[in-house]
C-alpha cells in the first residue's frame, strides 16, 4: 500500500501559500509515499513538483485542480493544462482525452465550488472517484453525504487534506494498493477502486485563516487583472 496526498496547493494557487519544496519536504516527513500538487487551473508547479519528488524519496502525481462551470474537479495523472470554465461533463471528457482521472473534491460543499448542487447525479456520477474525507470540513456534513453517494452509484472513494500551507500537507491521506510505485499504476488502482482513506481534521484556525489569505489574494489578482 502506498500511502499518498492526493489534494494540496502550492504558492501557484491563488489562495496557496508554499512553495512546491515546502509541500514535498512535509510530504517526506510525515512518512507519505507520494504527493500530487493540485493547483487552481494551474499545472506548472506540479509538473515541476513531480520532477523534483524521487529527491525527495516520492512519488510525484501530476495534475491540478480545475475549475469547470459546476465547480471544481480534480484533474490527477494529467501533464497538460485542463481549460476553466468548461462545463462539468466536458471537463471530465478533457481529462480522460489527456490520460488523467477526474476526481470530485468536496462535492457537496457549495461554498467551495462543490459541483453536487450544479450537475445531475448522472453527470456526477461519471467521475471516476469521489472524494469522500477532505481535511477542511466545519461539521462533516459534507463529507458523509460524498461519501453516501460514492457508496450508493459504486464509484472509488480518495481522501485529501485540501492543504493551502505545507504544515497540512497529510492530513487526509489515501492508501492506494498499487502494483508498483509509478503515477501510472496508482492512477490505474484508484479508477479501479483500489483504496483507503483516512483523515483528520484541519484545525479550525487554520482553516479560516487560509480563507482569508485566499480572499486576500483573490482581491490581489481581480485588480492586477483589470489594470
Amino acid at each position: 500500500m502506498l500511502s499518498v496526498e492526493l489534494h494540496a496547493h502550492s504558492s501557484r494557487s491563488y489562495d496557496g501559500r508554499d512553495p512546491i519544496e515546502a509541500l514535498l519536504e512535509q510530504a517526506r516527513a510525515v512518512g507519505l509515499d507520494g504527493l500530487a500538487v493540485t493547483d487552481h487551473d494551474e499545472i506548472g508547479a506540479s509538473l515541476e513538483a513531480a520532477e523534483l519528488a524521487p529527491e525527495y524519496g516520492l512519488i510525484g502525481i501530476p495534475g491540478m485542480e480545475v475549475t469547470s462551470e459546476a465547480g471544481h474537479v480534480l484533474a490527477l495523472g494529467v501533464r497538460e493544462l485542463i481549460p476553466a470554465d468548461l462545463p462539468f461533463d466536458e471537463t471530465i471528457d478533457r481529462i480522460h482525452e489527456a490520460g488523467g482521472i477526474a476526481v470530485v473534491p468536496h462535492p457537496f460543499q457549495s461554498s467551495r465550488s462543490g459541483v453536487a448542487p450544479n450537475v445531475p447525479p448522472a453527470s456526477l456520477a461519471r467521475a471516476d472517484a469521489i472524494e469522500v474525507y477532505n481535511s477542511r470540513l466545519l461539521t462533516g456534513r459534507g463529507n458523509r453525504r460524498a461519501e453516501a453517494f460514492a457508496e450508493k452509484h459504486g464509484l472509488p472513494v480518495t481522501a485529501g487534506s485540501d492543504a493551502h500551507v505545507a504544515e497540512m500537507v497529510g492530513r487526509a491521506v489515501t492508501d492506494i494498493d498499487a502494483d508498483e510505485p509509478t503515477v501510472e499504476a496508482i492512477i490505474d488502482a484508484i479508477r479501479e477502486g483500489r483504496t483507503e482513506i483516512g483523515g483528520r481534521r484541519t484545525p479550525w484556525r487554520v482553516s479560516f485563516m487560509q480563507a482569508a489569505a485566499g480572499a486576500k489574494r483573490r482581491v490581489r489578482n481581480r485588480l492586477r487583472n483589470m489594470f
